[in-house]
């Protein structure tokens, strides 16, 4: 029997860390112990399911390597990100007329840095006042849109410690407005590096919010509000 079927007759029998040891001795034995068989039988004894793929999308040794000895108790990081370290610039137009511009710190953001105008209806009060947390900011000065009018929105956010950029929305339409909530509703997807290829599906909102005038040519706005419903 040569020294080639020997090895392939014991490493089955070896458990995964052993396994990989076997990679680390020479050429011939790492060329053996890489034949994805052997990482398959030991992915078969804990994720029996993932052998019932004819074709995975994996390979057995990249996915037992991965995911075999988790830690079960991880210390919690920092944040990674704050709004103390976010400017966001946001512009907003009526049938191509820039209607407002401006670069908000993010801390301006912060729910309770400020009060909603006297005269908001009560289905507004309540959803600003809820314990939901939101991005929200007064707009100064109050501006009129007329509701016939197209309005669109852009907004960047740029990173103070990384000096780097992302467009969360982009020429947006606010297609969608509800004089039940007063409220204007705009959105874009977020676009995620292919990295993270289970991320997706996230919407960044932004909303318009408005004074109830009783009319229905003229959209007050007093405020905006940002959030990304589907996280």
């Amino acid at each position: 029997m040569s020294s080639d079927e020997i090895l392939k007759a014991v490493f089955p029998l070896l458990e995964g860390a052993d396994l990989a040891a076997c990679t680390a001795v020479c050429k011939q034995w790492r060329n053996i112990a890489r034949d994805d068989y052997f990482w398959k039988c030991l992915c078969a004894k804990k994720w029996p399911s993932t052998c019932k793929n004819p074709s995975p999308p994996f390979t057995y040794h990249k996915l037992f390597k991965t995911f075999y000895k988790r830690e079960n108790h991880r210390t919690l990081l920092p944040p990674r990100i704050s709004l103390s370290d976010l400017e966001f610039y946001i512009d907003f137009w009526a049938d191509g007329n820039l209607l407002f511009s401006q670069v908000v710190p993010g801390p301006a953001l912060r729910k309770g840095n400020w009060t909603p105008p006297a005269g908001v209806i009560p289905v507004m009060k309540f959803h600003l006042e809820g314990p939901e947390y939101k991005l929200t900011l007064p707009v100064e000065p109050q501006f009129a849109v007329p509701y016939t009018q197209t309005i669109s929105v852009s907004v960047l956010v740029a990173r103070k410690d990384t000096k780097k950029v992302a467009c969360i929305i982009h020429e947006a339409m606010f297609d969608y407005i509800d004089r039940s909530t007063c409220r204007a509703l705009a959105f874009n997807y977020l676009v995620f590096s292919p990295a993270y290829p289970f991320v997706s599906g996230i919407r960044a909102w932004i909303a318009l919010l408005f004074m109830d005038g009783g009319k229905d040519d003229d959209i007050n706005v007093f405020g905006l509000e940002i959030d990304f419903f589907d996280v």
